[in-house]
């Protein structure tokens, strides 16, 4: 190492420990060989930023707001730069009133890329720095899917890259017992058409497969739309679920309504749903999961988001009471291994001298430790160490979203409120009261239309 190099090293080392010292910094520089400590001292290094102040807001409030700032503390102590965060719970009303004042932070962390792509279109965001699709191509699993995310046409049509996607969740998910498979002699499925050989095998064991909600008090239907969503990725292309999310792809194409039937040949087969197929529309999605968990089992699998161990039973251990796989794709369909999610995008919604220095933090591997190292963080960046990760749990969440060999966002997010919010929401509910997927999805496109 060159003094120079040394000397600068060893200077940060003592800020950083005296940063600790001072509960600023999470984690002591150098002190855990599992972070990529040198990603953040070569940052260091080269970026000087004393004297400039960055604004961040974003939808982050309590211990969330605890755990971006245990991140922001890094860029701060790497560069001098005063960095000050404001979070609101009502992120998406409070900024489409800063930048129309035009008093908007610098970068604003948006919850889902529809709000990002409208403030885009009207002129109000920035495009990210030129280099930044080339390295989210290269250095996110699924890169271009990423970048499609985040890439929005701007005020006079020219489309561009404007969302860096940081913290990621996952909905592909499929929960069981352990125990229960262990008992029964079952092994995890990894493809579509084991996941419904399984689903027949469990019945004729004489069992009931599947625990399945949709109530939800004014928004019952939704863990519908993510069945429907997860059976597009997996029947579809990602091109045809995109035109789908836009309509350029009606919702009463054929190629809708067969991941609709798809979604149905779980939910509408009475022997298949705990309850039988009546009592999906009106068994509440948080208490759907706890058959997993009587004795004897009332069902053996149910399908959701990595936040659903918050509705399991008090004191049920993650990775031995219950357990997750990967909800498969067709094997004969070749479209690799899609994976469904939701996720917070970046944008620049007023340029300054640090902006561009924080989306180079944004793409160290350190950036990204910090949190995975504490809770509710998963990311798609293939060079961070994933042994940071807090627990399993999250371990193995993290490695399905690098296996994905495509990943796109929650469909109804991204749909007009009156569809994705509304009309494809009662349209579930109707669909397990008894329509046909054809039926409902015409009634969906016929709201659609009436909006355009």
């Amino acid at each position: 190492m060159k003094p120079t190099i040394l000397c600068s090293a060893i200077a940060l080392t003592l800020a950083s420990n005296m940063a600790l010292a001072d509960g600023h910094l999470k984690y002591a520089p150098g002190e855990n060989s599992d972070f990529s400590w040198e990603s953040y001292q070569t940052f260091a290094e080269k970026t000087d930023l004393a004297g400039e102040t960055l604004t961040i807001s974003g939808p982050w409030l309590g211990p969330d707001r605890e755990l971006i700032e245990s991140v922001l503390a890094y860029f701060r102590e790497a560069t001098g730069a005063e960095v000050k965060y404001a979070g609101s719970d009502s992120f998406e009303q409070q900024i489409a009133i800063d930048v129309q004042a035009g008093s908007p932070p610098n970068i604003a962390i948006f919850p889902q890329p529809g709000l990002a792509a409208d403030l885009a279109s009207k002129g109000f965001l920035t495009p990210l720095p030129d280099s930044t699709g080339a390295w989210v191509e290269e250095n996110y699993a699924a890169g271009s899917s990423w970048v499609d995310l985040g890439t929005y046409p701007d005020k006079a049509g020219n489309k561009d890259l404007f969302g860096f996607f940081y913290k990621v969740d996952l909905k592909s998910l499929v929960w069981f017992s352990p125990e229960n498979f262990e008992d029964a002699g079952y092994e995890v499925p990894e493809t579509m058409e084991q996941l419904k050989e399984l689903t027949q095998q469990i019945v004729d064991d004489g069992g009931t497969p599947w625990c399945i909600g949709l109530g939800s008090g004014g928004a019952t239907g939704w863990p519908a739309t993510d069945w429907v969503e997860d059976m597009m990725l997996r029947t579809q292309s990602p091109e045809d679920y995109d035109k789908w999310v836009t309509n350029e792809l009606k919702f009463n194409d054929p190629k809708v309504i067969e991941a609709i039937e798809d979604y149905g040949w779980f939910s509408k087969n009475d022997a298949y749903v705990y309850g039988g197929a009546a009592a999906v529309a009106t068994t509440d999605f948080r208490d759907s999961p706890k058959g997993m968990f009587t004795s004897p089992a009332q069902c053996y699998m149910h399908r959701q988001a990595s936040f659903i161990p918050s509705f399991f039973p008090e004191g049920t251990v993650l990775g031995e009471d219950a357990d997750f796989f990967y909800f498969p794709a067709y094997e004969g369909k070749d479209l690799g291994k899609p994976v469904l999610g939701a996720g917070t995008v970046w944008g620049i919604t007023q340029d300054a001298p640090a902006v561009a220095a924080f989306f180079e933090f944004l793409q160290t591997p350190i950036a990204h430790e910090i949190w995975m190292a504490q809770s509710g963080f998963l990311t798609p960046l293939k060079t961070a160490n994933t042994e940071v990760y807090a627990n399993e749990t999250l371990k193995k969440q993290g490695q399905i979203l690098l296996d994905a060999t495509t990943f796109r966002f929650d469909g109804s997010d991204l749909m007009p409120g009156k569809i994705g919010a509304s009309a494809f929401w009662t349209g579930m509910v109707d669909y397990s009261g008894g329509k046909t997927a054809k039926e409902v999805a015409d009634s969906i496109q016929g709201t659609w239309d009436a909006i355009k």
